[in-house]
């Protein structure tokens, strides 16, 4: 092996582990309600990339199969027993979902209870 490559390969890996400490930096944090919990029994607080709610919430499914489908109805619309907070406010785009999500917001997605 050649000195010349070895020092190509450390200076690859230092590339990607930079890489990889910008992808983790750049997460949001999500929060769920315990609410959630009824059907997703392991549902936890976690970090996830996304550039908007709607790419964050496709990322969860990938973790949580089927949430999304819980969230959203068939037209991708957030259902109405569901609100979703970014950065301490209710979501603006309840259809599209395309709110901006920026590295280290916080999402709390929040089932309504009802009955009595």
């Amino acid at each position: 092996m050649k000195i010349n490559s070895i020092f190509d390969d450390i200076a690859y890996d230092k590339v990607k582990i930079k890489n990889l400490h910008s992808i983790q930096k750049s997460m949001a944090r999500i929060k769920f309600t315990s609410a959630l919990k009824r059907f997703f029994p392991s549902i936890t607080e976690m970090e996830i990339h996304g550039n908007t709610v709607k790419e964050t919430l496709h990322n969860v499914d990938k973790t949580y199969p089927g949430i999304l489908n819980y969230l959203t109805d068939d037209h991708g619309h957030l259902r109405k027993h569901v609100n979703i907070f970014l950065k301490g406010e209710l979501v603006k785009d309840r259809i599209t979902l395309n709110d901006a999500v920026n590295s280290h917001d916080e999402l709390l997605i929040f089932q309504a209870l009802s009955g009595g």
